[in-house]
């Protein structure tokens, strides 16, 4: 599937490069918003809330996945990059010989949902049988008490930060099987699973809809869905902050919107679209 864009612009009038304001016919200030499609839809959700709170400002929106936010924050080409996952160590290294200075700022809590057809019926897993199907020891649905049937494994590819975080917490460092289906966004992972019965993927909770099926996980005991409220006690196992990272500290219409982001309006849009908010 091609990468997701999406251009957000509300109440402006495209002139060459710019915009301008429809009263003054000066110049809107805009900001380019970048990276992550699990933050993709609460960056898209606050940008139309902002812009109609202030028409003569401007804020783009385009995802393709946190490692290209990063890299385009990286190569000075965004005001804020969108990641579900913290920058790694050789990319800061690499911004600062680029003369930028990654800052971290957590705007919300993500939970990651572990998905297949509403009629699979399997409804319970382990992450120790999660791992097992992701790199490839269990690979029939009638090993984990479901009917039989080989398991379609889908996955992020490498430069989404969902992947990052799900490689790391759920294949403990193990490699994703090699027929494993490699997808580009979420939503073609979604429609997969919704035509396919043997398949199985993850997506962050924002994304859940009637088309898959979330699962019960458990890394212990007790198993349970990926809700706010599981997520808040701790009883879901796989949840993490998403993230904005500006060069330096922000200023102008960067700060502006990134307060806007974590105001109790933005932390409302957040819990809206189907996240958690950062307090």
């Amino acid at each position: 599937m091609e990468t997701i864009v999406i251009l957000i612009i509300v109440g402006l009038l495209s002139v060459g490069a710019g915009c301008l304001d429809k009263d003054t016919q000066a110049p809107a200030e805009g900001i380019l918003v970048k990276g992550s499609d699990t933050v993709l839809p609460l960056a898209q959700a606050v940008s139309e809330s902002f812009m109609a709170k202030y028409p003569n400002k401007s804020i783009t929106v385009i995802g393709g996945g946190s490692g290209v936010g990063i890299a385009a924050l990286i190569d000075d080409e965004v005001d804020i990059a969108m990641s579900s996952r913290e920058m790694k160590d050789l990319e800061i290294k690499n911004a600062n010989s680029h003369g930028v200075d990654p800052i971290e700022h957590a705007i919300c809590w993500d939970g990651i949902a572990v998905v297949v057809h509403p009629d699979n019926p399997v409804s319970t897993l382990s992450l120790t049988q999660i791992r097992g199907i992701y790199n490839g020891s269990i690979s029939n649905w009638e090993d984990v008490g479901g009917a039989a049937g080989k398991i379609v494994v889908m996955s992020r590819d490498s430069s989404s930060g969902t992947y990052e975080y799900y490689k790391q917490n759920v294949l403990m460092g193990d490699n994703v099987r090699p027929d494993a289906l490699i997808q580009s966004a979420t939503g073609a992972i979604i429609l997969e699973i919704s035509h396919n019965k043997n398949a199985i993927g993850y997506i962050g909770i924002a994304y859940l809809e009637k088309d898959v099926k979330p699962l019960f996980l458990s890394s212990g005991s007790d198993y349970a869905l990926p809700t706010p409220d599981n997520i808040k006690n701790g009883t879901y196992p796989l949840a993490r902050p998403l993230y904005f990272y500006t060069n330096g500290e922000p200023d102008g219409l960067t700060k502006e919107f990134l307060d806007f982001v974590l105001s109790q309006t933005g932390q409302e849009i957040a819990t809206d679209v189907g996240y958690l908010p950062i307090t």
